[in-house]
């Protein structure tokens, strides 16, 4: 394995081991990158923050267990995926004729061989035994779009080791992975890993698998909304609404940007026809702010608002098309200016408030997010078509309402309010009670105000203990509205209930939805003292919400009303009234029955998923009526 002190890699001095060396044209080493305004000059200054602070944070101690790797000192975890920051080092190596990267990159390859290699090719996801190897894929990507890129920075030997080290991650892969190999996020990055690696070390029939897979991946886009199914299993039985698992923010920031990498590399225009249709689809769950509603995907578990925490980010695919849809292109730059204004210290944060409530971030959101925006400029980001500048995002619109069948979800634009409202009935696997249903109000946003309502988990489980943060908070709730009953241990809910019926009407600009649906336990089961109906209606109009909760139960039932609120907000309550300030304005909340607040401090409950805080109102009377405005 190479090892070097800095001296001798200052003298290039490759002692019998392969070795790095900074080209001899270093400065023309970078490529000339059509420019594209405001996303081009933003994805620069983003990547060559995150690189710096992650370069920073590295192990250089040669006496630590993990020397070479990325830690927080805050976070103390290791990622074994911690390696595929090679590339965006050598792009930032490239792009600031610095050799401090170089070093960076060499001791990275070394932590990642002597980590977490495998003799199979693969690589751990974590450096642990019998740990997940399909993310090898990912690797597989990183390393080769380094090769691709700026192998001219590395002297033979060691471009040769790099070539040698993928070609087995390229046959791990090409052996292992078929159309259900995990979920089909795994699949998806396989076309364009293998379509890469056949071009970089001439394997056709790395080539042919590739246009196999994508082929079969295109089948997984859902026949009535377009949406990317597979995010869970099994894969082609429906739930009982008629639902297939689909998530969001691995559609998003996973699979669609590979495939897309995967057609523009391949020109398979089948391919690129129906990934633009699905991203298109996918589009109109994009708050006008840039963040990602997946308030009711499958694998919300990872949901962080601006997209999902392990994923890589939807620049890939967003951007790359930009010079063919001004939407497009002004999704990738909503979303990246989005990230930037969640970046404190050099770090993407996993949430809007994950800062104002002191929690520490974890590395995984910066180095997978740092790869999408160094693949931008990378591959080039094209110009946005004339027509740019008047375009609007689909939820900058007030369309009224749109219904999506297959996810059993509607989204409502009214004025300046934009809401979601689910039934979705398909969990992941056999997880229970981790994204809202049951007719669940799962986001109120408004154009001033941001996030004033939003779903959180039914119960936060650390699904992927590895890739998720552990609340240690005794007093944490979950942030979605709903009505609720705690009995013998077990919580009924309505945001449980599976088999909830929502109706939606709309008259002018007014748009009602009412649901009735039970409260039930994550087993789909009532309380054992009887069944508890209940009743919701949310009306949305341009000057106002009123949202209504009755149910039938007892007064151990409550209504829960948490209000998405940072904790550098003043709050007034008194009794009926609400009133927080916020952006120059006023949200004001008023109600026919007092709310109390779960917290007798005043202070804000916080949820990781999706990273927010929030004032946890609740009533213990069996009917709510609440009119919402902000002014």
């Amino acid at each position: 394995m190479p090892s070097y002190s800095r001296r001798q890699f200052l003298q290039h001095s490759t002692a019998g081991a392969a070795g790095l060396l900074l080209s001899h044209h270093f400065a023309a080493a970078w490529p000339q990158i059509p420019a594209a305004g405001d996303l081009q000059a933003l994805a620069t200054s983003l990547s060559g923050t995150w690189g710096q602070k992650l370069r920073s944070l590295q192990v250089t101690d040669q006496h630590h267990p993990h020397y070479g790797t990325i830690i927080s000192p805050e976070e103390h975890m290791i990622h074994g995926r911690m390696g595929e920051c090679i590339y965006p080092f050598l792009h930032l190596a490239a792009r600031h004729n610095d050799h401090r990267y170089v070093d960076a990159a060499l001791l990275l390859y070394n932590w990642m061989e002597r980590t977490v290699s495998q003799e199979d090719g693969s690589w751990l996801n974590e450096p642990e035994k019998g740990s997940w190897k399909g993310t090898t894929v990912f690797g597989s990507i990183a390393l080769a779009e380094a090769l691709k890129n700026h192998g001219q920075l590395l002297d033979n030997s060691f471009r040769k080791t790099l070539q040698e080290r993928i070609a087995r991650a390229g046959d791990f892969i090409y052996n292992n992975f078929n159309i259900e190999y995990g979920n089909i996020n795994y699949p998806i990055s396989a076309t364009y890993a293998l379509a890469l690696l056949a071009d970089l070390l001439d394997r056709p029939q790395y080539r042919e698998k590739a246009a196999s897979l994508a082929k079969q991946a295109i089948t997984f886009i859902s026949k009535k909304d377009k949406l990317l199914t597979g995010e869970g299993t099994p894969y082609k039985t429906p739930s009982p609404k008629g639902c297939y698992s689909v998530d969001l923010g691995y559609n998003v920031e996973e699979s669609l940007p590979n495939l897309v990498l995967y057609a523009l590399h391949t020109s398979d225009r089948e391919v690129l026809e129906a990934v633009q249709e699905s991203m298109q689809a996918h589009l109109q769950f994009m708050l006008p702010d840039g963040g990602w509603d997946n308030s009711w995907g499958t694998r919300n578990y990872k949901w962080t608002y601006w997209g999902s925490r392990t994923s890589d980010g939807c620049q890939p695919a967003y951007a790359l098309l930009g010079g063919q849809s001004p939407e497009f292109y002004m999704a990738a730059l909503r979303n990246t200016q989005l990230l930037e204004r969640h970046t404190h210290d050099g770090l993407l944060y996993g949430g809007p408030h994950y800062f104002s409530h002191g929690v520490t971030s974890g590395l995984h959101h910066t180095f997978c997010h740092l790869k999408a925006q160094v693949t931008l400029l990378d591959h080039g980001i094209p110009q946005p078509p004339p027509t740019f500048a008047p375009v609007k995002l689909p939820r900058e619109q007030a369309y009224g309402s749109r219904f999506f069948a297959d996810i059993q979800t509607g989204l409502v634009a009214t004025g300046p309010y934009r809401a979601t409202i689910t039934g979705y009935d398909r969990d992941y696997k056999d997880y229970k009670a981790g994204h809202a249903s049951g007719g669940a109000l799962s986001m109120l946003w408004h154009t001033t105000a941001g996030i004033l309502l939003c779903a959180s988990m039914n119960e936060y489980q650390l699904y992927e203990a590895h890739n998720m943060q552990e609340d240690k908070d005794p007093h944490s709730l979950p942030l979605t509205p709903r009505i609720s009953l705690e009995y013998n241990g077990n919580t009924y809910t309505n945001i449980n209930d599976f088999g909830a019926s929502m109706e939606t009407r709309t008259k002018g600009d007014t748009v009602t939805v009412t649901v009735h649906a039970a409260l039930v336990n994550k087993d789909q089961q009532a309380p054992p003292t009887g069944a508890i109906l209940c009743k919701l209606v949310y009306q949305f109009t341009p000057t106002g919400v009123r949202l209504q909760y009755s149910h039938n139960g007892s007064t151990q039932v409550k209504t829960w009303l948490p209000l998405i609120s940072p904790s550098t907000e003043t709050l007034q309550h008194h009794g009926k009234s609400i009133r927080l300030a916020r952006n120059g304005g006023t949200l004001q909340v008023i109600t026919n029955k007092p709310l109390q607040l779960a917290s007798t401090t005043g202070s804000r409950i916080f949820n990781y998923v999706p990273g927010l805080e929030a004032l946890p109102f609740y009533t213990n009377a069996p009917h709510l009526d609440v009119r919402l405005s902000f002014a």
